[in-house]
């Protein structure tokens, strides 16, 4: 799969999708083969932060203390006081949970994070987690900078399907930064597979509405 490729793929997509009055995201979708997810090694879960954003802002809710109440406050979607947690009943945590694609975590109260909400984002993949540093320590983290980054970051989770679909630009985007985000994920993804290129059964890309579009792996 090259550049090429992918930039003509993508022409083919948009040209055979309806047109709609929304712009439409471009997904690209990877089927996997001959992987045992019984075996911790061949599951797939990992972040990649991507040259570009994918067309989409990303929602980001903090948990934070006191030490960094302000700075969170200034720069994230939304931030909830540790001292709140009590007032976050069953359908509020849920609604929280549904409400935002991020949480960062300040570190020192992860254990409280995880009593009050680890039941409805943990079912969501949502729990801040330390490997897309959302897990941050209470003097010295550079939120702005983290927010920033998890614009451009996403999520690359096969744990029981041997299936993966990620939404990686829409459809008004430059044609190249889109190409870019594919190439990269693709690259990422095949040194996360134990068989690497062996691992793929197929691979395509298609806009919401349209019909795929195969690429050569």
């Amino acid at each position: 799969m090259d550049r090429k490729e992918v930039l003509s793929a993508l022409e083919k997509a948009k040209k055979e999708s309806p047109k709609r009055k929304f712009s439409q995201s471009v997904d690209f979708i990877v089927a996997l083969k001959d992987l045992d997810f019984k075996k911790a090694e061949h599951q797939v879960d990992f972040f990649v932060t991507l040259h570009h954003d994918t067309g989409k802002k990303r929602k980001i809710c903090a948990f934070v203390g006191p030490e960094l109440l302000d700075e969170a406050k200034s720069v994230c979607d939304h931030t909830v006081m540790v001292d709140e947690f009590g007032k976050y009943a069953k359908q509020k945590a849920k609604k929280l949970a549904q409400d935002y694609d991020f949480f960062i975590s300040q570190a020192t109260i992860m254990t409280k994070v995880a009593a009050a909400f680890g039941r409805y984002l943990g079912v969501r993949g949502k729990m801040p987690n330390p490997k897309a540093g959302c897990v941050v320590p209470p003097k010295g983290a550079n939120m702005k900078a983290l927010y920033d980054r998890l614009q451009k970051t996403v999520k690359i989770t096969a744990r029981k399907i041997p299936l993966i679909q990620l939404r990686l630009g829409v459809e008004d985007m430059d044609p190249e930064q889109v190409t870019d985000n594919i190439l990269y994920i693709y690259d990422q993804l095949i040194h996360h597979l134990p068989g690497e290129k062996n691992n793929i059964q197929g691979v395509y890309l298609k806009l919401t509405m349209g019909k795929p579009v195969k690429l050569e792996k």
